[in-house]
């Protein structure tokens, strides 16, 4: 690592937005690999953080950042100096230091090499809404939903979360339903594969203890009404991913999908995946997408763009997935 100083995003004190800083190698924290970032991506946690939101940073100060992904300067961990390297979660941003930063130290027990055909840019075009949409389908795929029994919902499917599961459900052969709120996106939506769009209104109301059959099985992102709604209305031997709470934490539902219907509800959790899981993840992700593959979800900013993209995420003005280039300042 040259002997520099180097800019980061760091949360301050609570309830206060993230200021840029100048950082020096001693600033950092501990851990087995020191890595110069070049890319990270920007989530709803992201969003939160940046703005001094709470429920996210939980220690200060902390450098920003859910995702980050760059070249290891000083080897360790199993990992060679030049190799390029990926961690989302893990709690970065949390309790640890994360990926706004051009230069960052990190454990390397949940670090995976970058994909091979995506690369650094490209996994952080997945980054942790990618991989958790993955996450969702590999549990949907060991409950043993499969393609043959009928369509999959996908709730919040413009975000990043959503817009990935989407595209994945798409590619393995699944009748995908894209539930979504703005008509201006259905184009997006059926461009990324998805067969029917269902109104956000449609799963917003009131929930039933059961409703009409209509799904085979569904990844939701939004929790709260629009996850009872969904749950009321999955078919017999069903099953549910559930990986967020854009709507809510709260779960207005009853059992009786559970004992009547034999609706299996599945949470799913990308911070804390095992090293294993997480190559599994990566390696479906690899096989499924190229770069260009995600051109269409994606798009790039700088550096200096977090605190406007933070605005935009919280308001819902972001679609897809957004790249940040932490190299480039």
């Amino acid at each position: 690592m040259p002997e520099t100083t180097f800019q980061a995003y760091q949360a301050t004190a609570p309830k206060r937005p993230a200021e840029l800083v100048t950082l020096a190698r001693d600033d950092l924290g501990e851990g087995d690999l020191l890595v110069r970032v070049t890319h990270s991506s920007l989530n709803y946690k992201d969003g939160l953080a940046l703005l001094g939101k709470p429920g996210v940073v939980r220690s200060f100060p902390l450098t920003c950042g859910i995702d980050l992904a760059g070249e290891v300067v000083e080897a360790g961990g199993g990992f060679a100096e030049g190799e390029q390297v990926v961690l989302t979660g893990a709690e970065l941003s949390e309790t640890k230091p994360g990926g706004y930063s051009q230069y960052q130290r990190i454990a390397a027990e949940s670090v995976v090499a970058a994909p091979e055909r995506l690369g650094t840019w490209g996994a952080m075009a997945v980054g942790t809404g990618g991989l958790t949409a993955m996450l969702c389908v590999l549990r949907l795929e060991a409950a043993g939903v499969t393609p043959d029994d009928g369509p999959v919902l996908v709730t919040g499917a413009t975000g990043g979360v959503g817009s990935f599961a989407v595209s994945i459900l798409s590619r393995l052969g699944y009748e995908v339903h894209a539930s979504t709120g703005s008509e201006s996106e259905h184009a997006y939506l059926t461009g990324l594969g998805a067969s029917e769009i269902i109104a956000r209104d449609e799963l917003s109301g009131d929930p039933r203890p059961l409703a009409k059959e209509r799904w085979a099985a569904a990844v939701d992102s939004v929790g709260s009404t629009t996850l009872a709604n969904v749950l009321s209305q999955i078919r017999y031997g069903g099953a549910v991913a559930a990986c967020g709470l854009a709507g809510g934490h709260d779960l207005p539902a009853t059992v009786m999908p559970f004992i009547l219907r034999n609706v299996a509800l599945l949470g799913v959790d990308s911070v804390h995946a095992a090293p294993d899981v997480r190559a599994t993840a990566w390696s479906r992700l690899d096989e499924l997408f190229s770069e260009s593959d995600l051109r269409s979800m994606t798009v790039d900013a700088s550096f200096g763009d977090l605190p406007e993209l933070a605005a935009q995420i919280l308001d819902g003005a972001i679609r897809g997935r957004v790249v940040i280039d932490v190299a480039g300042g």
